[in-house]
């Protein structure tokens, strides 16, 4: 497994601070640079990378270093200094662990995974050969063949960081899949899971019993021909393949049981008229405060989110990229998890905001449906709501997706924008299959419209209505 080891840090490593830590290895190995120089890299005599360190990251937001590494973390604002030790070489892994362990000592903090900072002394490096540069110059990339961008990970949340972020562009611009390999013990951060595209990208578990499966589906998974396929039962047929399932994946749900976790999740899109004016995530803190009663806590265009919320600085950020889509993740308190994706891209419609936002709840918390209806009153009065669904769900209040079962949600309201409503044809919009007739949200002469769904998550009824609501509004 690829080693990620983290020094947290209440000071920002200097730079004398840093050359001692890429001394660990001795001064016989190279430093080199990658990334207009945001990645410092530690080479063997033959430039070929053996540990690569991230620039340091100002984390302003508290309870990521919890979130993504359970570890206690230091007082915010704190420095959040990465490194990733090249795959399969002990010896590499040695070093990383060195790095963070002096980055730690000399400026004051810790290293995490507390085991891996071995020591301080330079690791013995002689005669130790190292694989060809990464794969497409990539750090993340730990296995590149002409189908898929393999990156593997060994830490309890395998979240959106900067290197898994360029990973995933790396892979996309090549027109490649990304596998993401990882132990049975490791969990998924939404925003991960709400960016692996289809097939052939997956997340490939570990497993004692079954050799790997699909964290998502609990498919079982082999190698074959440069990428982790699926494993075809010998009853499968062309029209039944039958693809045999993990029995860990299966047995999650039997040992865990209802533990009255919840999460609410909402997803909605946004249109607004491009307008060099126009202030971006006010949807996302309108839906925020009406739902937890405060703003988010923080965001950023990675993993750990380490910016306080600001509306007008995530404005500026896609302003600067556009044309090109830009990419944000919201996050809540870690009293109250939440977390939210935004991939705000410019198109002929207008400027686009697409929003999937997830509140985790524990036993005997108030799920506050009640507070939905208000949410979505706000975006189609005051932020061009295009469409929004909400769901219910049995998952972790902490937000983590684990590779096991979970069961899906279930359709608790979905609301049509009042542009939406106005294009149907006659009154397909209010006359509908369901038993309730469709709430009016907005000003009269141009409502938005809410249908609602009992949101019952051992019920999965609500899936037909709503399937029967969407040939409804199709015209099917």
């Amino acid at each position: 497994m690829t080693k990620d080891v983290i020094a947290l840090t209440k000071k920002m490593p200097d730079p004398l601070s840093v050359l001692a830590g890429l001394l660990s290895g001795g001064p016989d190995l190279l430093v080199g640079t990658e990334g207009e120089g945001a990645v410092v890299q530690l080479c063997d005599l033959q430039g070929r990378p053996l540990v690569s360190v991230e620039a340091p990251l100002l984390v302003q937001v508290r309870g990521e270093a919890e979130r993504l590494l359970g570890a206690r973390e230091p007082e915010v604002p704190y420095w959040w200094t990465e490194a990733r030790a090249t795959t399969g070489v002990k010896e590499a892994e040695e070093l990383a662990g060195t790095f963070a362990a002096r980055i730690a000592t000399l400026v004051g903090g810790t290293a995490w995974p507390p085991q891996t900072a071995w020591s301080l002394a330079v690791v013995k490096t002689d005669g130790m050969t190292v694989a060809p540069a990464p794969a497409a110059a990539q750090p993340a990339v730990d296995v590149l063949t002409d189908k898929v961008a393999v990156v593997i990970q060994d830490r309890p949340v395998v979240a959106m960081t900067a290197w898994l972020s360029d990973a995933f562009r790396a892979a996309a611009n090549a027109g490649l899949g990304l596998q993401i390999v990882t132990p049975a013990g490791t969990r998924l951060s939404p925003a991960v899971r709400n960016s692996l595209p289809g097939w052939p990208s997956r997340w490939v578990v570990q497993d004692e019993r079954d050799g790997y499966y699909d964290g998502l589906t609990g498919a079982v998974l082999q190698w074959s021909n440069g990428l982790f396929v699926t494993v075809e039962s010998p009853q499968a047929t062309p029209e039944d393949p039958r693809t045999p399932l993990a029995a860990s994946f299966q047995q999650g749900v039997v040992d865990r049981g209802d533990t009255g976790e919840r999460q609410l999740a909402i997803s909605f899109r946004a249109v607004h008229p491009a307008d060099d004016r126009l202030v971006l995530g006010g949807a996302v803190e309108a839906v925020w405060r009406e739902i937890t009663g405060e703003p988010p806590a923080g965001w950023g265009t990675e993993e750990p989110a380490n910016l306080p919320w600001s509306l007008r600085q995530l404005t500026d950020v896609a302003h600067e990229r556009a044309p090109e889509p830009s990419w944000f993740v919201v996050v809540g308190t870690p009293e109250r998890p939440g977390l939210a994706t935004v991939r705000v891209t410019r198109t002929t419609a207008g400027v686009e905001e697409d929003v999937t936002m997830v509140l985790g709840y524990g036993p005997g918390e108030h799920l506050p449906t009640d507070t939905v209806i208000a949410a979505a009153e706000a975006l189609a009065t005051r932020h061009d709501l295009q469409s929004m669904l909400v769901q219910i769900r049995r998952a972790r209040r902490d937000l983590s997706v684990p590779p096991r079962f979970e069961g899906p949600g279930v359709p608790y309201a979905f609301v049509l924008g009042a542009e939406e409503v106005r294009e149907m044809p006659g009154d397909r919009a209010r006359r509908t299959p369901l038993p309730e007739a469709p709430r009016e949200l907005g000003p009269k002469t141009r409502p938005a419209l809410c249908y609602t769904f009992p949101g019952d998550p051992s019920d999965l009824s609500g899936w037909q209505d709503f399937e029967r609501l969407m040939r409804h509004l199709k015209g099917e």
